[in-house]
Parts: structure tokens; C-alpha cells; sequence
């Protein structure tokens, strides 16, 4: 059982990344308060568990009942994901919420990221969704199903923990070193989504 936890444990953390989509959400919440930001960490968190834990007991019915490929999810998570690294590295968040400000400054908006891009498709994207099925399906037995699902709970406390933590460790490196990761992060961000268009149309043509 301790294997098989320090197994499901690793892919999970891997294809999850909490490290690399810590600072993607810092730069996505850089204009919102400490409050509001560790909200919308906890919201993404509870939400993405969610949608993991129902695709661990129910994925396969439920892809099989829609007739949807997990290479759709793949395409589509990868287009949405360009999107948001467009945004990103073009300073065009930044540009619509100045527009927001001006018409409304009495009560400024901050935009929230927890259920889109960060519950879904950054955390349960379309790898961590195949991966957590994928170990689903190798598990034999309720014992080791539960030992599956302690392991991604344990992931994800972790990735609660990395989003938190990333805002202010940025915040301290300055708004200018803030503005160059992030626009970093949008290039990596828009070759993660590429990849997995590309991975996608591969899988569905191979």
C-alpha cells in the first residue's frame, strides 16, 4: 500500500505541477487583495478536487456515456490555455481592468481565476484527469482506491499550499521583476498549451 501511495503520489504531483502553477496564479492575482486572492486558491483547490476525485470514480462511464475522447479535453484545455497566455504576455488583463476601473471606481472588480484557468484546465487539465484515471483503473479493491484517492488529496493540500505561498514570495521580488515573470510564465504558458493541441491531434490521428 505504501507503494502504491508513493506511486499514484508522484504522477499526481508531477502532472499536476503545484511548483509551476504557483507562480502562473500569482501572476493571474497580482492585482488582488491577500484576502481574496487565498479565497480564490482555496475555491480553485476545492473545485479541481472535485472535478478530480468525480473523474476518478466516474470518468470512464461518463466520457463513454458523452462519446468525448480525452483528446478533446486536450485540444480544448490547450486553446483555452493559449488564450490566457496571450493575455499574459501581451499585458492585456492589465489593460481591461484599468478600462474597469474607470467606469467603475467605486467598486473595482477583480476578476476570478479559481474556477477558470486555475480549477480547470491548470490543475485538473486534461494529464491530471487521464493520470487520475488511469491509476483508478489499476486499482484493485477498495483498499488501494482509497489509497488513489488519499494520495491526490494529499496533492492537492499541497498545491492549496504552493498557491498561497507563490503571491507574496513574488510580490517581495517588485512589481517590475513581477512583470517579467509573468510575462515569462505567458510564453511557457502559451508552449504548455501548444503542446497539448499538438498532443491531442496526435492521439486522435494516430
Amino acid at each position: 500500500m505504501i507503494e502504491l501511495f508513493v506511486s499514484a503520489f508522484t504522477t499526481l504531483f508531477l502532472v499536476i505541477d503545484p511548483p509551476g502553477c504557483a507562480p502562473i496564479y500569482a501572476g493571474l492575482t497580482a492585482r488582488a487583495s491577500a484576502h481574496q486572492a487565498r479565497a480564490m486558491a482555496l475555491r480553485a483547490t476545492v473545485i479541481a478536487t472535485a472535478i478530480l476525485v468525480v473523474f476518478a470514480l466516474f470518468g470512464e462511464q461518463l466520457l463513454g456515456a458523452l462519446h468525448i475522447a480525452l483528446d478533446s479535453f486536450r485540444i480544448a484545455g490547450g486553446i483555452m490555455l493559449f488564450l490566457i497566455a496571450l493575455d499574459m504576455v501581451f499585458e492585456k488583463r492589465t489593460q481591461r481592468r484599468e478600462e474597469r476601473a474607470e467606469k467603475l471606481r467605486a467598486t473595482p472588480e477583480v476578476e476570478d481565476v479559481s474556477v477558470f484557468p486555475m480549477a480547470m484546465p491548470m490543475i485538473a487539465g486534461p494529464g491530471s484527469i487521464a493520470s487520475v484515471m488511469l491509476l483508478m483503473a489499476r486499482a484493485q479493491g477498495t483498499d488501494q482506491t482509497l489509497v488513489i484517492l488519499g494520495a491526490l488529496l494529499a496533492v492537492m493540500l499541497l498545491t492549496f499550499a504552493a498557491l498561497v505561498g507563490a503571491r507574496p514570495l513574488i510580490r517581495l521580488l517588485g512589481s517590475q521583476v513581477e512583470a517579467v515573470i509573468t510575462r515569462l510564465l505567458g510564453v511557457l504558458l502559451a508552449a504548455l498549451a501548444v503542446q497539448f493541441v499538438i498532443d491531442g491531434l496526435r492521439s486522435s490521428v494516430g
